[in-house]
């Protein structure tokens, strides 16, 4: 086993499902969504991740490859993953034929998120058993890295899918393959395919109770079944995710998600089959809720910083910290929300504002040096100029 510490620049990019309350236009849905992955692009965030559902009408991105060819044409450096590609609903080949085009598309922009799927609405319109989901993503995704790194064809066989002689006749743009994230809630699934893979992991509920509390527990297994298997793992790797809505003030921010934040909690009430919602309709009862559990932050930039803060202290350690999308404010607040982050927090964790900090302390703490010195030169420019009139006159 090889375990590499996270970077310590940490990076900063969205988990989008999407969340579109039912009722509206669609199409305008997913425009503000390619517009906002815009607007992260040119604020310099490095990662955008897109989801795949098929029921339940408030995700609505079927195909996260679909939205990154198109989204990839409208930005420049963002990197743009499949947040996730649910295994058990795709033959490996094909699935991991459209990634590879997707690749060489982006300009090697293409990350590669998988997952068992998260709505047992999707899997019982397919027939598929969800107690049965897990071992097939994690047979899909064995399948899908031997035809990546393509040593040789591929003979695989399960009771759903059957490789003959498979190969990739595309090779993959980047090298030897996209990266490759495991999807991990709270179950030891994701971890343990990840660490047997040697891939890396995309904790999608960190701050949910349950997810939070396994973040080091999952870690340790990464570091098991790697040492087990001859892997390397990353912690740089690692991926968090958790939603947050930042505003100049806490009361601006409270204000801004009344928005939208009744209708998200009732689809995780009623609809979704992830426990993220507290159990209430009452909007100031509903933050204060968010806010104490550490679920989310509505808030303001220094308690942004502190949720990353507690999650590193909590996992040991990562890479990146994904922002859960959300419609839970208007577009300009929530476009204000990511650049208030882009502005402050980011900084913090990054190391980018220290050493402009530093010169400019170290300028005014010798102000008054610096300052004498000006002013010597210019009486001594003075002194040069006078001097020069007074060469010339006595040769006139």
């Amino acid at each position: 086993m090889t375990t590499i510490p996270a970077s310590p620049r940490m990076k900063f990019g969205i988990f989008l499902a999407p969340f579109h309350p039912v009722g509206q236009n669609p199409t305008l849905a997913l425009e503000r969504d390619m517009q906002l992955i815009e607007h992260l692009d040119t604020l310099g965030y490095d990662e955008a991740w897109f989801g795949e559902h098929h029921s339940a009408g408030y995700e609505i991105i079927a195909s996260p490859e679909v939205f990154i060819a198109a989204v990839a044409q409208r930005t420049s450096h963002i990197r743009l993953g499949t947040g996730v590609s649910s295994l058990p609903y795709h033959h490996p080949f094909m699935l991991a034929d459209r990634l590879v085009l997707l690749d060489h598309l982006t300009r090697g922009r293409l990350m590669v998120g998988v997952g068992p799927g998260a709505l047992p609405s999707d899997a019982y319109m397919m027939g598929i058993d969800p107690a049965k989901q897990r071992d097939m993503m994690e047979e899909a995704l064995e399948a899908i890295l031997l035809l990546f790194k393509g040593d040789a064809p591929v003979d695989y066989e399960t009771d759903w899918f059957t490789l003959k002689q498979a190969r990739l006749h595309l090779r993959p743009y980047q090298q030897p393959y996209p990266e490759v994230a495991v999807a991990a809630q709270v179950s030891p699934a994701g971890p343990r395919a990840a660490g047997r893979l040697g891939c890396n992991l995309l904790s999608i509920g960190a701050t949910s109770a349950g997810g939070f509390d396994v973040l080091n527990a999952h870690w340790d297994v990464m570091e098991e079944r790697s040492a087990e298997f001859g892997t390397t793992i990353d912690r740089g790797g690692w991926r968090l995710v958790g939603p947050m809505h930042i505003a100049d003030t806490k009361e601006q921010a409270i204000a801004d998600v009344a928005f939208g934040l009744a209708e998200w909690v009732d689809y995780f009430q009623r609809v979704a089959a992830l426990p993220l919602a507290p159990e209430t309709t009452d909007h100031t009862a509903m933050v204060d809720a968010l806010n104490e559990s550490g679920m989310a932050v509505i808030g303001t930039v220094e308690d942004a910083i502190a949720q990353i803060e507690r999650l590193k202290a909590q996992s040991g350690g990562f890479g990146t910290y994904l922002f859960m999308g959300h419609e839970w404010a208007n577009t300009a607040a929530t476009k204000h929300s990511y650049e208030l982050v882009a502005r402050y927090v980011m900084p913090a964790f990054q190391q980018s504002a220290e050493s402009l900090t530093a010169s400019r302390d170290w300028a005014a703490e010798n102000r008054p040096e610096f300052i004498a010195a000006a002013g010597n030169a210019i009486v001594s420019a003075f002194v040069k100029h006078s001097e020069e009139k007074k060469t010339k006159a006595a040769t006139e």
